[in-house]
């Protein structure tokens, strides 16, 4: 038989030493074993595997129940308003990059006219909109 600390004892060790590890996070994201990209596509096969294992197995159904929305409220509440900040002031150039086809496909698409407030013809304004934009994203 294995000999394996308590649970608590390996837990303990891992809250209190991997937050000392930021360099080696730092290093292994500069120098990786092999390359992300390259890796991650070649992985195509096993990801479609692995997700329909997970739809076979209804796995995000039950890990959603597992955790519950009081974990993931008591989660997100403690640990992501000061992250939220953060990662979107980093963020603000790589969303305008990507935003900007979308911005140029609603400025180039003409709107059938507007009508009075609650004529329901308005919505064909917004259906000639999600059209415009579906097809920019699908091609």
């Amino acid at each position: 038989m294995a000999d394996i600390k308590t649970t608590a004892a390996i837990q303990e060790k891992w809250g209190r030493v991997t937050p000392t590890r930021t360099d080696d996070y730092q290093t292994g994201i500069k120098n990786p074993k092999r390359d992300w990209a390259q890796a991650a596509s070649a992985a195509k096969a096993s990801w479609a595997g692995g997700v329909q294992a997970a739809v076979s197995n209804d796995s995000f159904a039950k890990g959603v129940n597992k955790s519950g929305t009081a974990n993931w409220q008591a989660k997100a509440t403690a640990k992501g308003p000061s992250r939220f900040a953060e990662g979107v002031a980093m963020a603000a150039g790589d969303y305008g990059t990507a935003f900007a086809p979308y911005a140029d496909t609603i400025k180039a698409t003409t709107l059938p006219p507007r009508y009075p407030r609650g004529d329901i013809r308005n919505l064909d304004r917004v259906k000639v909109i999600a059209t415009a934009l579906r097809k920019k994203k699908t091609g």
